[in-house]
């Protein structure tokens, strides 16, 4: 069943706080009300399947693998009417247009993505997917250090903050990442403002 009005809704925050979980969560309700759902993921994420998406928390559901974003409209079904896309902060800019055009065939368009980089900045596509979305929900994760709401992903080497300069894109999990708030996430070498 084709949606009356298409939409994005895009769901971002730091790591571990619950994105491709609340992802997951969505494309289970439109399964369940017998829509047709497609989920796509950057090829580059292989951290728990090849061809699923995977919560930190054990959630899965499977998904169509693309080194291009530019390669979903290939896979993509007329039947569809619901297309979920987790981790989009490694996709292209050319992501923005693709999603609109499906939110304006009357397609709902889920997203899920790290909304700031390791260093606290807006990371790829995700400022503009925000800006273009009908829905935005901004989760949070939990503060390894104190305990409070924690809006960035702190990088790990060997036990130590990631220098600015180090490289953006390092797919991991839990061995190089932890949640952190505004005050206890650490960037040396990061210039000043």
């Amino acid at each position: 069943m084709r949606h009356l009005q298409g939409r994005l809704e895009v769901i971002a925050g730091p790591m571990f706080s619950g994105k491709t979980e609340e992802l997951i969560r969505r494309l289970r309700r439109a399964v369940i009300a017998k829509q047709k759902v497609q989920v796509f993921k950057p090829a580059l994420d292989n951290r728990y399947a090849e061809t699923a998406v995977a919560s930190h928390a054990g959630g899965v559901f499977e998904a169509i693998p693309l080194n291009d974003i530019g390669e979903l409209e290939q896979h993509l079904m007329s039947e569809t009417t619901v297309v979920g896309i987790d981790e989009a902060q490694f996709f292209s800019e050319e992501i923005t247009a693709i999603v609109q055009r499906l939110a304006d065939r009357g397609v709902r368009v889920i997203v899920a993505g790290l909304d700031m980089d390791f260093r606290g900045e807006p990371f790829g596509p995700m400022p503009a997917l925000l800006a273009q979305a009908d829905q935005v929900d901004k989760l949070q994760a939990i503060c390894v250090v104190c305990g409070f709401p924690a809006s960035r992903s702190q990088r790990l080497i060997n036990g130590k903050p990631a220098r600015y300069d180090d490289p953006v894109v390092i797919v991991g999990a839990s061995e190089m990442y932890e949640a952190r708030c505004r005050a206890h996430h650490e960037v040396p070498g990061r210039p000043e403002a």
